[in-house]
């Protein structure tokens, strides 16, 4: 087994509650680590043997392009694509922090974690 991370993928995008943030929308980092059998890939030198981290970050783009009002609802979706997608993927770890949210105070971010296992 082994860990992949894909760390400070930055967007821009349109999560909130707030119709302004659906309109001016806002700056957004999400932070992912996989779990997967890397053993092959250890010994083989090859992308088809691993996760292809250019997927992840994909993923990640794609559905963060989707409205949410929630983080939580965006984190869940990217989990679901990822465990859909990857199959060597056994436990994922996704953190989406919103950068500078409107929330009346001077507050450089909130993020939601959430961490699965391959059932």
């Amino acid at each position: 087994m082994g860990k992949i991370r894909v760390n400070n993928i930055r967007l821009y995008a349109y999560h909130g509650c707030l119709e302004e943030e659906a309109l001016i929308g806002s700056e957004y980092r999400v932070d992912i680590e996989i779990q997967a059998n890397l053993d092959v890939a250890k010994t083989s030198d090859a992308l088809e043997d691993t996760v292809d981290y250019v997927h992840i970050n994909s993923i990640v783009k794609e559905e963060m392009q989707i409205r949410s009002k929630l983080l939580e609802h965006v984190a869940q979706r990217i989990i679901r694509r990822i465990f859909s997608e990857l199959n060597t993927v056994s436990e994922i770890n996704v953190s989406v922090s919103k950068l500078n949210p409107p929330i009346g105070g001077d507050v450089e971010s909130v993020a939601i974690i959430l961490q699965e296992k391959r059932i």
